[in-house]
């Protein structure tokens, strides 16, 4: 049965039966390169936000950076020198460019200009400034208070053994600067401080706001409970029974008295045949990059068409070119409002789009075959955009675009995708029959008659060679002085990219012809219909 209702409506339906006033809320480790996987959750959070509003919702999409999380360990892409930040906060990790305050900001930076890119803006919270304010003071009092009544809960739902020495709190400790390697050893309510011991050693005493922070399973529900958050995307893992989310909701109602959010449970997103994306394994594509190759409504798209408990397969290369095409098939029913649009296609094409992102009119494949044309050259491409029948006024939008398709052919085109305009009449064509020189000779006084011709009408044009008593068969009769024999579409157009790219097979011929100018098809053309090789010795 086809779905009648987008994803992101039927959560805006269902959290508004519960309240009316919503906090979006999505959040992400910077400890390493945030790919498309990451960016799973963030588009599924935004979705779910623009449907809230779309109902006159009073709603927000915040989203906050665990930037106060220790470093783990050294990761594959850090020299082994990192070691001895190993469990020390990201924020107060030194940056691995030195040109970014800390550790969080080298990976954080991209990824929010990122966020702004796909028409995202949440309003950001940092995890650091949020303990340092003291936003979190009277979360670790209740949580330092109530230690015993946390540890019995996660035992009970998690199945784990809670040691005696754990501690709901972790202290950063004066001397080292890690949060990973100290103990609780006492704490005051009163002067709300923490007093530790550390494995380096070293003892001493902390304050509650910014002194160390909760471990996760009880920052978690701490933070829903301080920031009033109703709605939040996560990760299956989260969502495995015994996992973070069963602690946090009976932590958040027994603990911290405040309702656990809506939560939406996102399937990973699948590299080729590389598996989940990881910025701790390596297998990652970064937001960023992805960014420098597709066009940012389309990487929405890809979020936006599939609900979220199921996996994403996504492929830069050939099956790149597969969901670009699926999505401007969307985007061309949308403009001609076709009737066979229906409401639910129709929604998910709203929520791929957003304001300030471009929207460019030219398909991606026609770009592809703009570019080489072009050979790179942007003044060029916007001549043969304008000879394509688009308008070149939003030139940021073309140079967008232009700028994704030559990263695409740099980094993951396949190597049919990609051809060279050549400078001279190839030498390939002296493998041309009789007929093929005698059509391209034909082709180009027709073409040469003709005032303009469009990509569509090249296209039908060569089909119609075939036709007795068509203009072009009339012409191809007229060089061979005699009836045209059976002429197979499919060897005049290895004619034409023989001619032009010196190999029998090219881009979608419409597309390709319209992108030169006349002269040269003509000039091209005539020469190869009389083309000799030249002899040597």
């Amino acid at each position: 049965m086809a779905d009648t209702i987008h994803w992101a409506d039927f959560i805006a339906e269902d959290v508004l039966n519960k309240s009316g006033k919503h906090l979006v809320a999505t959040g992400i480790t910077p400890s390493g390169h945030i790919h498309i996987g990451n960016m799973r959750e963030v588009v599924t959070a935004d979705a779910a936000y623009r449907a809230l509003l779309d109902r006159g919702a009073d709603a927000r999409l915040i989203y906050i950076a665990d930037n106060y999380d220790p470093l783990r360990k050294v990761y594959p892409f850090l020299p082994e020198s990192y070691a001895e930040h190993v469990g020390k906060p990201i924020s107060e990790v030194p940056c691995p460019c030195g040109e970014c305050a800390n550790y969080a900001e080298h990976f954080l930076k991209p990824f929010l200009e990122a966020l702004r890119r796909l028409g995202i803006n949440p309003e950001v919270y940092r995890a650091d400034e949020m303990y340092r304010a003291g936003m979190y003071t009277e979360s670790i009092k209740s949580a330092l208070v109530k230690r015993n009544e946390i540890a019995k809960i996660l035992e009970e739902v998690s199945g784990k053994t809670v040691t005696e020495e754990w501690s709901p709190f972790n202290p950063r400790c004066n001397e080292c600067g890690k949060i990973t390697t100290t103990k609780v050893t006492g704490f005051d309510l009163e002067v709300e401080t923490v007093d530790y011991v550390c494995a380096c050693g070293h003892s001493g005493t902390v304050p509650m706001a910014g002194g160390g922070k909760l471990t996760w399973r009880v920052d978690w529900p701490s933070r829903w409970a301080v920031l009033g958050v109703t709605v939040e995307p996560f990760g299956k893992d989260h969502a495995s029974r015994g996992g973070s989310y069963d602690t946090g909701k009976r932590i958040a109602r027994e603990i911290y008295g405040h309702e656990p959010p809506y939560p939406i449970v996102y399937e990973w997103i699948m590299l080729g045949k590389q598996g989940a994306m990881s910025s701790s394994t390596g297998v990652v594509v970064s937001i960023s990059d992805m960014l420098e190759v597709v066009p940012p409504e389309v990487l929405r798209y890809l979020i936006i068409r599939t609900k979220p408990e199921k996996h994403i397969q996504f492929d830069p290369g050939q099956p790149l070119l597969t969901l670009v095409d699926d999505y401007e098939r969307l985007r061309e029913k949308f403009r001609k409002n076709d009737p066979s649009l229906g409401d639910f296609e129709k929604r998910i094409y709203e929520l791929s789009r957003a304001t300030g992102i471009c929207h460019p009119e030219i398909p991606f494949k026609q770009m592809v075959t703009i570019y080489q044309v072009a050979r790179g050259e942007f003044g060029q491409v916007l001549k043969i955009v304008k000879r394509s029948g688009f308008s070149i006024e939003d030139e940021k939008c073309i140079r967008e675009l232009t700028d994704n398709v030559s990263r695409w052919l740099e980094l993951y085109a396949p190597p049919f995708v990609k051809f060279s305009v050549k400078e001279k009449v190839p030498v390939q064509v002296a493998t041309l029959s009789e007929l093929q020189k005698a059509f391209l000779g034909a082709f180009a006084d027709l073409i040469e008659a003709r005032e303009k011709i469009s990509g569509e009408e090249y296209h039908m044009l060569v089909y119609s060679a075939k036709e007795e008593g068509s203009e072009l068969n009339r012409l191809i009769a007229e060089k061979l002085n005699e009836p045209v024999p059976q002429a197979e579409p499919k060897d005049l157009f290895k004619a034409i990219y023989t001619a032009i790219l010196g190999q029998s097979s090219g881009p979608k011929a419409g597309w390709f012809l319209s992108s030169f100018e006349k002269k040269f098809l003509i000039t091209r053309f005539r020469e190869a219909s009389t083309y000799i090789p030249e002899k040597r010795g």
